[in-house]
């Protein structure tokens, strides 16, 4: 199959990189720097524990501990390369489970656990074997932050690359319906997702044609094989609802499935409606699948309470008199309650009332019937920029985001979370469409990926879709990087209003 091929200056310019450097050659040093960045932060890792817990004098550490320095560094020359095996068992090198975000972190963590308890385990087994309590505690913490920190900034750093057209691979999607566009726009518009979508396989729409943006049909499924050489495919994506027979499917899977240089993956079929994750279950030995009610299971359940409540137990008690504070200020610039109520969705549809700081008047909707254009745009965006309802200190409070901490107190209450998809009212649940089951499998937060990445400055549909990113990739790690972008997000006070 001979085709003239248009392509962007975007592919253009990611097509000539590619060739300079071959994809797996990439690969290849990004693991190389990897193992040297992690061998070097190990190392410092170590170090640092021992300068802690033995030069500084701190007296929090009360037992008697043997602290030869040339000890240590013999531990350390067998516990580096120790580390180093267990980071890769885990899968810290390997390219399928790298640049993945979050999941990175869940990896090292987990390594620096299974590192920590074999230490243990071998003082056990060996008595003469005696080292410090306190130097293991920070050695632990540390083999997690410094590499986890590492492995942040270089992803940031490949990010970047990938603009260049670095560490990309080029895909195609098997299908050209309405899952396979919604697909091909998840990843054409997230460089992370380090995918170049180069077109659509379909054999019920003419070869050429234009079917999302700047993406085509490249070609049926008889002439994919010509597809894959020419674009110099390594993605093949199914989007299964498109698939009409089954052994189509498994004709790809045969023939790309085993392939050193080809990766087939498969959709759901419900990618618009997933995101709580499916189980499987065997059933007289038949497995099946079965969609989870809720996006949050078992220890993510645990895990995600115990953040909500550390954080907000302590920061409810520290501002507690600012909060006094708050509540007369509000009540002395303008007549009404100080905290207003807001009927809202939760988990499972379940309603409830959600705490702000009152910010408007009391007669808004009054003054809001004098401005028919603004009306409009509140029932269009549920936001206004100029909103002629909110008080003195309501534009305060909306700027800072103070309005939102009497929010805490439904964190308390389990009815949100610090970090989650935003608060809807019931009659915004149609705004949401085919999304509305998702969102309402995990509880909504005071901040949340709309918050870090424009708050008010974003569209409504913007806004879905990094709810639905949210639900999809949950992890507390998500939730800790949200968390940590949110300061400078408030002080900022951008997007507020």
């Amino acid at each position: 199959m001979k085709q003239i091929v248009i392509q962007s200056p975007l592919q253009q310019k990611k097509t000539e990189n590619l060739k300079f450097i071959p994809t797996h050659l990439q690969w290849r040093y990004l693991t190389f720097v990897l193992l040297v960045g992690d061998l070097l932060l190990l190392g410092l890792a170590f170090r640092l524990a021992y300068f802690i817990r033995f030069e500084t004098g701190l007296t929090i550490f009360q037992e008697e501990a043997f602290d030869s320095e040339p000890f240590y560094q013999r531990l350390v020359m067998v516990l580096i390369p120790l580390w180093l095996v267990i980071l890769g068992l885990g899968g810290a090198y390997d390219r399928k489970k790298l640049l993945v975000g979050t999941q990175e972190y869940s990896t090292i963590f987990n390594s620096a656990a299974l590192g920590t308890l074999l230490i243990i385990a071998f003082s056990f087994i060996y008595p003469d074997f005696i080292l410090s309590r306190g130097w293991l505690f920070i050695a632990w913490g540390l083999v997690f932050f410094l590499p986890a920190a590492g492995r942040f900034l270089l992803r940031r750093f490949v990010y970047l690359l990938r603009r260049e057209g670095y560490f990309v691979s080029n895909a195609i999607i098997v299908g050209a319906n309405n899952e396979g566009i919604s697909l091909a726009s998840q990843f054409k518009h997230r460089v992370s997702s380090g995918l170049v979508i180069r077109g659509f396989i379909d054999k019920k729409i003419p070869v050429g044609k234009f079917v999302h943006e700047d993406l085509k049909i490249l070609g049926d499924l008889d002439q994919i094989d010509d597809v894959i050489e020419q674009y110099k495919i390594e993605e093949i994506i199914l989007a299964s609802s498109a698939i009409s027979t089954r052994d189509k499917v498994m004709e790809i899977f045969q023939k790309y499935g085993v392939a050193s240089n080809v990766n087939v993956r498969l959709s759901s079929g419900l990618y618009e409606i997933i995101t709580t994750g499916l189980s499987v279950q065997e059933i007289g030995s038949v497995p099946m699948f079965s969609i989870n009610q809720v996006r949050l299971t078992g220890i993510d359940v645990f895990l995600k309470a115990m953040l909500d409540y550390c954080i907000t137990i302590p920061g409810l008690l520290a501002i507690s008199p600012f909060f006094l504070f708050l509540l007369v200020a509000i009540k002395l610039d303008s007549p009404g309650p100080a905290i207003h109520r807001r009927r809202v969705m939760g988990v499972n549809g379940e309603q409830f009332d959600a705490f702000k700081f009152r910010t408007m008047y009391v007669n808004g909707d009054e003054i809001l019937a004098q401005h028919p254009e603004l009306k409009a745009e509140l029932e269009q965006n549920h936001k206004l920029k100029n909103d002629p309802r909110i008080t003195r200190i309501g534009h305060f409070l909306r700027k800072t985001s103070l309005d939102e901490l009497p929010q805490l107190l439904n964190v308390l209450k389990r009815d949100m979370s610090l970090v989650g998809p935003r608060i809807i009212a019931p009659d915004e649940m149609k705004k949401y469409s085919k999304w509305d089951i998702n969102l309402l499998t995990v509880h909504p937060g005071i901040t949340g990926l709309w918050q870090v990445s424009g708050r008010s400055d974003l569209s409504y549909k913007e806004r879905v879709n990094l709810d639905m990113y949210y639900i999809r990739n949950w992890s507390i790690w998500l939730d800790l990087q949200i968390l940590f972008q949110t300061i400078p997000v408030v002080l900022k006070g951008t997007g507020a209003y």
